[in-house]
């Protein structure tokens, strides 16, 4: 019996098939899986916002509105700073992954230990400012008035600045109990309590008249509705229902409680990558300490890595523009 050999002309072309597609490794190509997977996540999530941002146009927060402080900065209006900050320091951890890749490329353990090292750093900071950023977030800085439509009411002076509730509520002497087991209610749970009541921000507002009530609405210019002072206080007498303090799932003293939710689940998301990206990179970074891959003569798994890295990198150019700067 004799066997016949078919020449299909793929021995010299780029994609033969085989063991290395496109001359990649396979684990290689299971990150390009991977990556392109997971890009597609994204995209929805973002859509996803979008489209949401788009319904509710007339009464989206405003970043620059939302996202103004800087560590150890209290009370300085920064707009975006710290947002550029991290978005600066998440692209140099790009650059020194890239420079890694070379220098595994040229077996250089020592450097590849260095840009390791500091691709690492870079991740820290980046995820403990994220961090820091959600905490800032939740707690809020100025508070304000939720409708019982579910609308928020914000307050600002006659020049148009935001004007904190502890600026200007008059606190009572009043004990509010919060409901809990003891009370036999044993399937409410009760979140914590605002710092005011609605009735306190009323008369705190009515002993300053230099105090107005900005809705969520978004007119013409792109600024927020301001109402004048008799609309400001029926709206409050008629319509208050609490007092919303800082942003969760639930309610957001921004504006849309969609936002927060977007905000939570799709940086929280990218965070959670970045995180994973740091611990791998740690791992990748004592293998190569100990010298695992210049045994190996080869430093395949920082490039793979730093593939990883690289996405993690992209992703928050696009979530920076959706949330930050659109």
């Amino acid at each position: 019996m004799s066997t016949t050999v078919v020449n299909t002309g793929t021995e010299g072309k780029t994609w033969g098939g085989g063991n290395k597609p496109l001359n990649a490794s396979y684990g290689k190509m299971m990150m390009w899986f991977f990556i392109v997977s997971d890009a597609l996540t994204f995209s929805g999530f973002l859509a996803a916002y979008g489209f949401s941002r788009f319904k509710f146009i007339d009464s989206w927060p405003i970043a620059d509105e939302v996202f103004t402080h800087f560590p150890f900065l209290h009370g300085v209006d920064a707009p975006m700073y710290y947002v550029a900050f991290m978005t600066f320091v998440l692209i140099m951890s790009s650059v020194t992954m890239v420079l890694a890749v070379d220098a595994g490329h040229h077996l250089n353990k020592g450097k590849v230990t260095i840009y390791m090292f500091l691709t690492i750093i870079g991740g820290l900071i980046f995820v403990g400012s994220q961090a820091w950023e959600w905490n800032t977030f939740i707690k809020g800085d100025y508070g304000a008035i939720q409708t019982k439509g579910g609308n928020i009411l914000q307050f600002v002076d006659t020049d148009g600045h935001r004007v904190a509730l502890r600026d200007f509520a008059v606190a009572e002497e009043t004990y509010r109990a919060e409901h809990g087991r003891k009370d036999g209610l044993w399937f409410v749970q009760e979140g914590t309590l605002p710092t005011y009541t609605v009735d306190e921000v009323i008369n705190g507002f009515e002993a300053h008249d230099n105090i107005l009530v900005r809705t969520q609405i978004i007119d013409d210019a792109g600024k927020k509705t301001v109402l004048s002072r008799g609309e400001s206080l029926k709206l409050l007498k008629e319509n208050g229902r609490t007092v919303v303090e800082g942003a969760n799932l639930h309610v957001n003293e921004y504006g849309s409680p969609l936002f927060a939710d977007f905000f939570f689940f799709i940086t929280g998301f990218h965070g959670f990558h970045v995180f994973s990206g740091v611990i791998i990179n740690i791992i990748i970074f004592f293998n190569v300490i100990l010298g695992t891959y210049e045994r190996r003569k080869n430093y395949e798994m920082v490039e793979k890595v730093g593939l990883y890295w690289h996405f993690v990198d992209l992703v928050w150019v696009f979530v920076f523009t959706f949330f930050y700067l659109v």
